[in-house]
């Protein structure tokens, strides 16, 4: 009888392989990071064979430190950085060309000719997203132009694409011999090029991007068996696919109206479960696919997403080396009392939600002689926090919900400094899990669901504990005051690209 069920977590930094038992605790998991290619400034690419390569060495090791057997798993499940695109040949598995990663931008000439023609939400009342440099079918109707022999590969039907979650599991289920080409409702709803009610490709934006529809895969729920693993995982179940914000929503059992989880990664997103109802955003937020299991009907929610937070971390320790490790920053950020009145706006590739401007770039701001290096640390500390309680306001616009609680996940949930401030800033407790990976256990949760591992969403439910609680402390004067500086400084940004 199978003991566990293992989720691989296809990030945009780096992979891993998680095994979780039946109480959703982790039994065994292994992680490599993988090289971030910057070609051009606002170019972003991936190598997707290395990162084809990673996903196997971390099966391998995970297995290995568990101890685990093949016929302890009952399935595996799939969760992936969104919107990376990747289009690749299907005799082959070569790739035409890196993936372009979900922060890329170079897609920004075509936003703008699509929106001069029909408004930034020429496509929103279909697809719930307004048109940015964000989403996958842009990237797509790149590299049809841009890549020679791309687009005679796509119409000849050699040619395949898919977010990372289409080109794993393609690759797990024997890639060019006999390769599944599917991607989940959640990722599909990613893309730009499907109708959230039909849950279909849209053959109208199809069209105006030029876009063959043979390239693309079959849209399948985000809890159903897709085939069987081959190489190290050979003969286990592949049953579960969520892009990687929906996946963490589903580990953080936020499976009722108005129940919402932010996620602090790379980037951060907010979800919030609006239920089988489509909520239309007039607040700068996405209208998503939340999950669907198997034919039950779909969950949607709202999505605030936010381009950098964790990766402003990185780039202080890499680009400008103030840290050598992604923990000093709070150690750091502790040495001074608060940010000596410097705001950081982290717009490396734009602003992200609520305000959609690629135009946006990166700025530090109030800087006097009296700034040491800790009140850049606190700053892009604080960063994170600002953009995430001027998602949660939009929410609270669009939703007609007011939040009493935060559940938050993803690496940045560590740093005491930051989730206090975030429960200072939002004025509502914050809520870490016990089990804080929510992303993979989401992910093992939908593949467990589709095989019978867990009986329904109440046996979930059972597993979520918490962990640790951040009960705000701050002034509701000083909260406006803070929040005020901030947008100032985010208005310092725009307008900065011609």
């Amino acid at each position: 009888m199978a003991h566990y069920v293992a989720a691989i977590d296809q990030g945009t930094t780096s992979t891993r392989c998680m095994i979780f038992d039946h109480a959703g605790r982790v039994v065994a998991y292994d992680q490599k990071e993988h090289e971030q290619v910057y070609p051009r400034p606002g170019w972003v690419e991936h190598r997707p064979l290395e990162i084809w390569e990673r996903v196997q060495t971390v099966i391998r090791g995970a297995l290995a430190k568990g101890g685990v057997a093949l016929t302890d798993l009952a399935a595996v499940g799939i969760t992936n950085q969104r919107e990376t695109t990747v289009v690749w040949d299907r005799r082959t598995g070569q790739p035409y060309y890196n993936a372009i990663v979900w922060q890329d931008t170079r897609t920004d000439t075509l936003i703008n000719r699509l929106a001069q023609e029909g408004g930034q939400d020429r496509f929103r009342p279909q697809t719930g997203l307004p048109l940015a440099t964000y989403f996958s079918g842009p990237k797509i109707a790149w590299l049809l132009e841009n890549v020679d022999g791309v687009r005679a590969a796509a119409e000849r039907g050699d040619a395949l694409f898919g977010t990372m979650d289409t080109f794993v599991i393609w690759w797990l289920t024997g890639g060019p011999e006999g390769g599944v080409h599917v991607t989940d409702v959640s990722n599909a709803s990613r893309t730009l090029l499907m109708d959230l009610r039909t849950l279909d490709w849209d053959p109208d934006i199809l069209r105006v991007l030029g876009i063959p529809r043979q390239m693309l895969p079959s849209i399948v729920p985000s809890s159903q068996v897709y085939g069987r693993a081959t190489g190290a995982l050979a003969g286990v179940p592949v049953a579960g696919d969520l892009g990687d914000q929906q996946a963490a929503l589903m580990g953080q059992t936020c499976y009722s109206v108005g129940e919402a989880k932010n996620t602090y990664g790379t980037g951060c997103f907010m979800l919030l479960n609006t239920g089988t109802e489509i909520v239309p955003s007039t607040s700068g937020l996405l209208t998503t696919v939340g999950y669907k299991l198997g034919n039950q009907p779909t969950v949607y929610c709202l999505e605030g997403s936010i381009a950098i937070t964790g990766a402003l971390v990185q780039w202080l320790r890499d680009n400008l080396g103030l840290i050598s490790r992604s923990p000093e920053v709070e150690t750091l950020a502790r040495t001074v009392e608060d940010n000596g009145g410097v705001y950081f706006v982290p717009a490396f590739s734009g602003l992200f939600a609520p305000y959609w401007r690629s135009d946006a770039r990166g700025a530090i701001v109030g800087l006097t002689r009296y700034v040491n290096k800790g009140h850049i640390a606190r700053a892009a500390l604080e960063a994170t926090a600002f953009q995430t309680a001027e998602v949660l306001e939009a929410m609270e616009k669009d939703s007609g919900v007011a939040l009493t609680a935060l559940k938050v996940d993803g690496g940045m949930v560590y740093n005491d400094l930051l989730m206090q401030f975030q429960a200072d800033l939002l004025g509502v407790p914050v809520i870490r899990p016990q089990v804080a990976e929510t992303t993979a256990l989401g992910a093992a949760y939908a593949a467990g669901l589709a095989v019978g591992f867990w009986d329904n969403l109440e046996d979930l439910r059972q597993n979520w504990a918490v962990g640790k609680t951040w009960q705000p402390g701050m002034a509701a004067d000083t909260r406006a005051r803070r929040l005020g500086e901030w947008k100032k400084a985010v208005q310092r940004t725009l307008n900065w690209v011609e």
